[in-house]
């Protein structure tokens, strides 16, 4: 990272969608752990809501939450140098049913100021000044931390288009872009949020995808799982959750019909509606189930062609791929449906506009054996990283600051 793009001395505030215990990988942890290479860094997880504690209260994550609310435990945790992570110290009501935009407008903001008074009191014994606060994705509890909190500067920072997504989209719908009008500036992780941001804030800025590739670009053996030995070649592979919202049900179909002579394998939890499709019915498409994080390259390498094959909506258009970068990172051609934030991997794959297409691209990339072309995916995978990721980040702020500098002068 080079040195006039580093943000360095300050103290960043992190919120959003998902707390450090989460068992899934998260950009705002990764980001927080890089920022805090060169920064002062709370990570602030998610306030416990009504609901999850009447639904969950038995679970460990849920008592954890509980014993720092009754004053049992310390809600303010050292992770490593620079990096605390915060339990809040309050519960936040379920109001995301509530359809009156009045009555969810009041109960929000109350939300917001017992969030906000759990922060300040982190911040306040960290000895935080002039933070950075930095918003990710969460719309409702963080809507009013800018005026609660005060930050030197706020950033919102948009990843997934959650408008789209039944439990937010109501109100998110008008209340998203108030965020991000009113953020000092926003970051987007693919060319197609960004666009969205901009037209609200012109102060929005592309900061790509880091994603963590050791794992998939460093396959020590390359015996493929037990299971592949009664499936026949070639297979066209697909690692990852396999929802309906994301991934095209009449397009898989279509695939494996086509070609009765190749071998379909999805790799991933169903959701019900997967569950329950034709798909099952189907002789040459093997469900494979959910694997450890730690098997999945195996399972990659064994794969022909990998294929992404999304169904174009509002959540996936703009959705940053990281199993792509997962794919292209083990040499694997892919082969994927083309929407905005595709477009970033065109030149090293195949980007399929109709059903037609994936037959042809997919028997291209069975038939070209170029020697270079491994090395060329792999290249492009490789250069995704968290320090390029964290350096346009800064790029933004730093570009912020110097519109300020020059606005005050």
């Amino acid at each position: 990272m080079q040195q006039n793009n580093l943000v360095t001395g300050r103290d960043i505030v992190i919120v959003g969608q998902q707390a450090w215990d989460v068992e899934i990988g998260s950009n705002n942890k990764n980001l927080a752990v890089k920022y805090s290479q060169h920064n002062r860094v709370l990570y602030v997880n998610p306030a416990l809501d009504r609901i999850t504690l009447i639904r969950k209260k038995k679970e460990p994550k849920i008592q954890k939450r509980l014993n720092v609310i009754r004053g049992r435990e310390d809600g303010l945790v050292s992770l490593q140098d620079n990096l605390w992570n915060l339990y809040p110290d309050t519960i936040v009501e379920s109001i995301t049913w509530i359809k009156s935009k009045f009555l969810f407008g009041i109960l929000n903001k109350i939300n917001n100021r017992r969030f906000a008074r759990s922060i300040s009191k982190a911040i306040k014994k960290l000895g935080f000044k002039n933070i950075i606060l930095f918003n990710d994705n969460d719309i409702f509890r963080s809507f009013y931390l800018k005026e609660l909190l005060k930050p030197d500067i706020s950033i919102y920072y948009m990843r997934d288009f959650v408008q789209a997504v039944d439990y937010w989209k109501y109100h998110a719908l008008y209340l998203e872009p108030k965020l991000i009008a009113k953020s000092d500036l926003c970051l987007g992780n693919s060319t197609y949020y960004t666009g969205y941001c901009k037209k609200i804030n012109p102060y929005s800025y592309y900061v790509g995808q880091g994603c963590d590739l050791e794992m998939f670009s460093n396959l020590e053996d390359k015996t493929p799982p037990e299971e592949f030995n009664s499936i026949p070649k070639p297979i066209i592979g697909y690692v990852g959750a396999i929802q309906s919202i994301r991934l095209d049900i009449d397009l898989i179909a279509y695939i494996a019909e086509t070609r009765p002579d190749w071998s379909i394998v999805l790799v991933g939890p169903e959701d019900e509606v997967f569950k329950e499709c034709k798909l099952h019915g189907i002789n040459n498409v093997y469900f494979l189930g959910s694997k450890p994080m730690e098997q999945l390259p195996s399972y990659i390498n064994a794969f022909d062609v990998c294929f992404n094959p999304q169904v174009v909506n509002q959540v996936t258009i703009g959705n940053y791929p990281r199993k792509v970068d997962e794919y292209l990172a083990m040499g694997k051609p892919v082969v994927g449906t083309k929407t905005d934030a595709m477009s970033i991997f065109a030149e090293q794959a195949y980007l399929a506009t109709t059903k037609e297409e994936y037959i042809t691209f997919i028997e291209d990339a069975l038939r070209n054996n170029d020697p270079s072309l491994p090395e060329k995916r792999r290249k492009l995978a490789l250069s995704h990283t968290w320090d390029k990721n964290t350096a346009d980040v800064y790029f933004g702020i730093n570009n912020y600051l110097l519109h300020r500098k020059n606005k005050r002068k």
